[in-house]
């Protein structure tokens, strides 16, 4: 090869080279660019505090929708030795349950009473099935379908919500679930729990973040809404693992997240951990869960739907934390400090490329 080819190559490699980097910096400058756009228009609109669940939904139904919780009826990969044994060790399903969710009834029978419960206040509401007890995605292809067919049939059922494990969404299910997607509203929930391996291991999940980051990137890829579930003040988790998380949760494609409080529950494993050494734990006050859960936010991205910032148990299985305020009224106490705080969600997102 002569002199003259090897520098033209060399050059017509180097341009190339430069192109590639070029678009990935222009795409890079356009996404920043976006975001910086939302956050100024955040700060000229100090009424915005974070991105409210019905906000979201109201962009896809006119009506008021409502969620009616379900159990189908289906077991756990971690409790029945698939994964593993006992469950997760701060988990006892009594606390998602309300009192129509029982297996002897059917699915059409616990949304029919779900329904008439609601309809009391809102005659006009429109409904969600939520697939909520244990791991609504652990069964065969045709009886995941059958049910939540059943759940779809039903008047005035307008979309469908989904909880599971991200273990548990093997490829011709999601496939299904993407054609599903295409035929009403659609949202899958994953327990992520803890972005920290070492956590998860501690807590008994039966699985790694990696597996979690798989399954949404997988979920979203097909156009699914895809949700997030984190519990904030797991064991061996303070302010700077949980400013981590928000920062790496932030960079997964989530239409949706719902944040949870660390309850100690009644008949769990971490109950009988917290008799024993109660020092391994951090318990907060309502304040200072307000302070963490506002800290968390600031760090997340703009465009992150918020459904929920705690969790509500019932009394009898409640140990602690019991701050006795139902979720509206914490929700109200963290809007008011947050305006006193000045700040937003997203207020300290910074973007991450990819490299």
């Amino acid at each position: 090869m002569s002199a003259n080819v090897r520098v033209s190559t060399v050059i017509s490699a180097s341009f190339s080279y430069f192109c590639r980097r070029f678009h990935r910096w222009q795409t890079l400058g356009l996404r920043v660019h976006s975001i910086m756009k939302e956050q100024e228009k955040v700060k000229m609109e100090p009424s915005f505090l974070y991105n409210d669940l019905n906000v979201f939904l109201g962009k896809y139904f006119k009506e008021k929708v409502q969620k009616i919780s379900l159990n189908a009826g289906f077991s756990c990969p971690n409790r029945d030795g698939t994964v593993g044994h006992g469950g997760c060790t701060y988990c006892n399903n009594q606390t998602f349950n309300p009192d129509y969710c029982q297996t002897d009834k059917s699915i059409t029978c616990q949304l029919e009473e779900g329904k008439a419960f609601f309809s009391r206040k809102y005659p006009d509401m429109k409904y969600l099935a939520y697939f909520q007890a244990y791991t609504n995605t652990y069964a065969g292809l045709e009886e995941l379908k059958r049910k939540y067919e059943e759940a779809l049939s039903v008047s005035g059922v307008v979309g469908m919500v989904i909880g599971t494990r991200p273990d548990c969404m093997p490829d011709e299910l999601l496939d299904y679930l993407a054609r599903l997607n295409r035929q009403t509203f659609l949202l899958v929930e994953y327990g992520i729990e803890s972005t920290n391996d070492a956590t998860l291991s501690r807590i008994n999940r039966g699985h790694t973040y990696q597996t979690a980051r798989d399954a949404i990137l997988r979920t979203a890829a097909v156009g699914i809404h895809t949700g997030g579930h984190v519990i904030l003040g797991l064991p061996g988790e303070g302010h700077d693992a949980l400013m981590a998380q928000a920062e790496a949760v932030s960079q997964l494609p989530l239409t949706t997240l719902k944040m949870h409080q660390l309850q100690l529950i009644r008949g769990t494993r971490m109950a009988q951990e917290y008799a024993a050494c109660p020092s391994g734990f951090r318990l907060y006050t309502a304040d200072e869960y307000i302070e963490l859960v506002i800290d968390y936010i600031e760090r997340l991205r703009p465009d992150l739907v918020l459904e929920r910032f705690v969790s509500q148990s019932p009394k009898h299985l409640l140990i602690a934390p019991d701050w006795g305020l139902k979720n509206h009224e914490f929700t109200d106490r963290l809007k008011a400090r947050m305006r006193e705080r000045q700040t937003w969600q997203g207020k300290l997102y910074k973007l991450k490329s990819a490299e």
